[in-house]
């Protein structure tokens, strides 16, 4: 059967301040009524069911995540208690399917993208589930490049190395590179066989055990560790050593870049990883101005393609500015222009250094 892991334990540092330590990307409604990590969810909801959905997070958002996904069984919802990047929250999640339903086909989404046009999104994930569980091979989703783009890695496939399964183009990946220059990112779109990394998997479970075995022994070792039921008491003490015990490192690093056999399924689908504030503003419906405003009162003169992001009932008014976003919450005020939206990042890493400064974070 076709389970889903969603990884939810990173902590949004570009969306300072309102994603804070307490309550991070993931769970915020950035863009609605739903957080990311609910529109995750529900948009696989019909090809997987939530007792065949599985949520790694962070240990301190696990009852965050419980109230905010109260169809996913509460078993399903692991804490992790020290982040150790994708790799160990993949093999964790592979040893639990071990357990329960070791003939599993996998998907491991993040829980922190917006998809636009979710039956093709779907349609795409049933083709790579089909190649995944028919085949010992690792597969992944890339996004058709519409700009050359410094922001995401890239997969470069290989043309003359295609099938169709379920009526869609599978191919076998040559290799994945890292984020670009702008120079290489051009010379990557206009060669015609290089995609966006989504960040997005399939496997079988038994095949990305092997895989672990492989490439990765130490953390496949802590796999065996485990205890055969997670009901079983010190459930939470084994998987605070087999964190303990595992290395940092990302499942990208460690497998996907050493396995023999990869393949990719392109998509065009409205996809956004969604890694700044400016990526909100450019997914956001936009007055006559080209304002995107999320407040309870706001006015704006000779103001254009502005973000405004304010919580309680606070007026906002704008005045001669342009390409800004000003964010409030209740404890803190962003003020940035929208091209410097990544360095927000930066803000968050001082505030780590004063201890002063660390109750805003």
């Amino acid at each position: 059967m076709l389970h889903a892991v969603i990884m939810a334990g990173g902590t949004g540092s570009r969306f300072w301040p309102k994603s804070t330590r307490k309550r991070p990307k993931q769970f915020l409604d950035l863009f609605g009524d739903r957080t990311m990590l609910q529109a995750t969810v529900q948009r696989i909801e019909s090809l997987v069911p939530p007792e065949r959905i599985w949520i790694i997070t962070n240990e301190q958002y696990v009852d965050l995540v419980a109230k905010q996904l109260p169809e996913v069984p509460g078993s399903n919802i692991v804490g992790e208690p020290v982040a150790k990047n994708t790799a160990p929250c993949v093999a964790l999640a592979a040893g639990l399917l071990e357990r329960k339903d070791p003939d599993a086909t996998m998907v491991v989404l993040p829980a922190d993208h917006t998809i636009e046009e979710v039956d093709a999104f779907l349609e795409i994930l049933e083709t790579a589930a089909a190649k995944a569980k028919n085949e010992e091979t690792l597969v992944t989703i890339g996004i058709k490049p519409s700009r050359p783009e410094t922001g995401y890695g890239y997969i470069e496939f290989v043309e003359n190395a295609s099938e169709t399964v379920n009526g869609r183009p599978v191919y076998r990946v040559a290799q994945f590179r890292e984020k670009p220059d702008l120079e290489t990112a051009r010379q990557f779109v206009d060669s015609g066989n290089f995609l966006w990394n989504s960040g997005m998997f399939i496997w079988s479970n038994r095949t990305i055990l092997k895989q672990f075995e492989q490439h990765l022994p130490e953390i496949h070792e802590q796999i065996q560790q485990l205890p055969e039921e997670p009901e079983e008491d010190g459930w939470e003490s084994s998987i605070e050593a087999f964190y303990n015990a595992c290395p940092s490192i990302s499942i990208d690093y460690g497998i996907m870049e050493k396995a023999g056999s990869v393949h990719v399924v392109p998509g065009a689908f409205g996809w956004n990883d969604v890694g700044s504030w400016k990526a909100v503003y450019e997914l956001m419906p936009k007055d006559a101005s080209g304002n995107v405003v999320r407040a309870a009162y706001a006015l704006g003169e000779s103001s254009e393609n502005n973000l405004i992001q304010v919580e309680g009932k606070k007026m906002v008014a704008l005045v001669g500015v342009e390409n800004l976003a000003v964010v409030e919450t209740e404890d803190a005020i962003l003020v940035c222009n929208l091209d410097h939206a990544q360095e927000v990042k930066q803000i968050v890493n001082r505030l780590h250094e004063k201890e002063e400064l660390k109750k805003f974070l």
